[in-house]
């Protein structure tokens, strides 16, 4: 293993040329570094010689006199401002407090170094001020509702004085507007009042509403009812005219059965008489006409054999029991009258003379031969 053996190194200080060589290497190496300034790519720098402005640096390597100049640098990006909050009174007494973010950016780097000091503060005491000035303008219900017009108007008012200092504001956001804690208060009654009449609108409109549908049901439900008694009326009208129809049909048509009958007997009876003239009853002879017409179909639409009604359509006269009411009605009405066995009847009769009296029709009945005295 081998060993070292260290020699220290003896400089001569007391060398003047090692001395003067030093500080000369030195003083080169101060005033290069003093030479260059080096510039962010977002910022800008004001370059002053014994104080005097000269120029903007731009973003890179610049050079410099060196020992006498001074660089003060901007920031050329978008800059946020917070203002302070600031208790105002708004135009109908009620204090609030707000604070606000103003949103700024340097256009002119020379001015905002030669026009004003430390421009952001400026900038911050300027937006305070404006923005106590546009609350205590404003009524407090406004204050609270209205942001975008209070920006606005801080806006506009910084804008005139930050030009000056080559400096735009770019927008401002009030963040909170608190009320006190009285105004907090007597705002929530006012809130809960206006819920309460609100909800009083609500359940009287609503009771409104539900009274109005329950009338207009009443109405349809008595429109309804009165039209279910209107047709009932008729209905029943309807089947007492129906019914008094029939019981008189039915009322003829036996009062004419009953004539038939008699009007039979006293047929019967004259027959057996030994006269060749004798009296009908006009209301007898009328019958027989009719039925002899209706036994011809001359003026009665038959179908079947059956009388059809055509006073009623197909409903009303199965509702009714029409047809077998109509079928009682023609069998009834359908009792054949003999008439040729009448005749017989008579031509049998040897002696008889015409009588003709008031209100019966005379039958002339031929003479036949008798047996004896053909008289």
């Amino acid at each position: 293993m081998t060993h070292l053996s260290l020699v220290p190194l003896q400089v001569d200080v007391g060398d003047p040329l090692l001395v003067v060589g030093g500080l000369a290497i030195l003083l080169v190496v101060t005033t290069v570094y003093s030479m260059v300034e080096i510039v962010d790519a977002y910022n800008r720098g004001a370059l002053t010689v014994f104080g005097e402005y000269r120029k903007l640096l731009e973003p890179g390597l610049n050079i410099i006199p060196p020992f006498v100049s001074r660089v003060y640098t901007f920031d050329m990006r978008t800059q946020t401002i917070d203002v302070p909050s600031q208790e105002a009174i708004t135009r109908d007494n009620s204090p609030v407090t707000a604070d606000a973010v103003v949103y700024i950016r340097v256009m002119n780097a020379k001015r905002a170094f030669l026009e004003v000091d430390d421009y952001q503060r400026a900038v911050s005491n300027l937006a305070q001020t404006t923005l106590r000035a546009v609350i205590g303008d404003m009524e407090l219900d406004d204050t609270l509702s209205r942001r975008e017009m209070i920006n606005e108007r801080i806006r506009t008012e910084l804008d005139e004085p930050t030009d000056e200092w080559g400096i735009r504001v770019e927008s401002v956001e009030v963040r909170e507007v608190t009320p006190s804690r009285d105004v907090k208060g007597a705002m929530e009654q006012q809130t809960s009042a206006e819920r309460k009449r609100r909800a009083m609108i609500l359940e009287a409109q609503g009771e409104r509403r539900s009274a109005i549908e329950k009338a207009e049901g009443q109405k349809q439900s008595n429109i309804i009812r009165a039209q279910g008694e209107k047709q009932s009326q008729i209905l029943e009208a309807q089947g007492d005219a129906i019914s008094t129809v029939l019981r008189a049909r039915s009322a003829k048509s036996m009062g004419e059965r009953a004539v038939i009958d008699k009007g039979m007997d006293a047929l019967t009876e004259i027959g057996q008489s030994e006269s060749t003239t004798f009296v009908l009853p006009q209301e007898l002879s009328s019958m027989v006409g009719r039925y002899g017409k209706h036994l011809t179909g001359s003026d009665v639409e038959e179908q079947d054999g059956k009388l059809e009604s055509l006073e009623f359509d197909e409903e009303t006269r199965e509702l009714i029991g029409l047809d077998d009411i109509a079928e009682i009605i023609g069998e009834i009405e359908d009792t054949d009258v003999d008439v040729e066995a009448m005749e017989q009847e008579a031509e049998a009769i040897k002696e008889g003379e015409d009588m003709p009296t008031d209100g019966g029709d005379v039958i002339d009945v031929p003479e036949t031969q008798q047996d004896g005295d053909g008289s």
